[in-house]
């Protein structure tokens, strides 16, 4: 079965409504997706509209292959709850600075759930589907075809979780900015780089200083304040790999089905623990 999703979030999704699907509707939603049905896809906020081919049946007296017209509507969620919404995602530094990096954390559906709220599809009261189709089912293969298909999407843009419910993109990271730790975590994250500057040699050049007081022996060697007889480590990042979180977790070179942020992240624990027994 050809994998319509590799994401984390795209998996979810379809787990979802799974759950809340017919099994059989699926399946030939499934064969529709991957036969090229969808003729035409498009999402505007919490609206989804489609056109696909259906098939020919000589049985049914269907001899020419038809067209049927798809629109899909999810619930949104209230602009007073998503305040709500953005206090709660703002007041874990991980969290907020997972999607201030453009990425969606594995656990965000549980900061809804506290609020009595959801993201992902909980039941078929958050949509409404409508096919010009003859079925009477509802959702019918044509409208599981389409949900795929918004599976797929999510690989590429998982914040399309987000627009699905009324907030899109910008605005959630808007928010998110502005809130205390929000501020923090902007600041650092978008720290213009450092210019360039250009050198006459590529080597350090050796100037000469002189020496007021000159030093005793036991100075010179010892120095002038004993050693620390320990020495603070830094406290570690807790965002790893933040250079390359900036790019998404799956720039457009990426080709492979991991996660390039997760590849990445094993590569940095790999150099900083490689010499530690030395």
């Amino acid at each position: 079965m050809a994998k319509f999703s590799r994401t984390w979030w795209g998996k979810v999704f379809i787990e979802a409504l799974e759950s809340i699907t017919d099994d059989g509707r699926l399946q030939r939603g499934r064969s529709y997706a991957r036969g090229n049905k969808v003729k035409s896809f498009d999402i505007k906020g919490n609206k989804i509209t489609a056109t696909v081919r259906g098939s020919i049946n000589p049985y049914f007296g269907v001899y020419k292959e038809p067209t049927y017209k798809i629109a899909i509507e999810i619930d949104s969620i209230a602009k007073a709850k998503w305040n709500l919404v953005v206090d709660k995602l703002s007041s874990k530094a991980s969290t907020i600075s997972r999607l201030l990096l453009n990425e969606v954390p594995e656990n965000i559906e549980a900061s809804f759930s506290e609020l009595g709220l959801h993201l992902l599809p909980h039941s078929r009261q958050d949509f409404k589907t409508k096919c010009s189709c003859p079925d009477y089912a509802n959702p019918c293969k044509h409208i599981a075809g389409v949900y795929y298909l918004v599976a797929a999407q999510l690989d590429e843009n998982p914040f399309l979780l987000f627009e699905l419910r009324g907030l899109s993109k910008s605005e959630l990271q808007q928010k998110l900015a502005q809130t205390p730790l929000g501020k923090i975590l902007s600041e650092e994250l978008n720290n213009k780089d450092v210019p360039i500057e250009l050198s006459d040699s590529l080597y350090t050049k050796v100037t000469k200083q002189a020496i007021q007081d000159k030093p005793s022996l036991k100075e010179f060697w010892l120095g002038n304040k004993r050693l620390p007889q320990t020495i603070d480590l830094a406290t570690e990042n807790t965002v790893p790999a933040i250079a390359i979180k900036k790019q998404g977790d799956y720039p457009s070179f990426w080709h492979k089905d991991q996660s390039f942020i997760a590849t990445m992240e094993e590569l940095y624990q790999r150099v900083r623990t490689k010499n530690k027994s030395l």
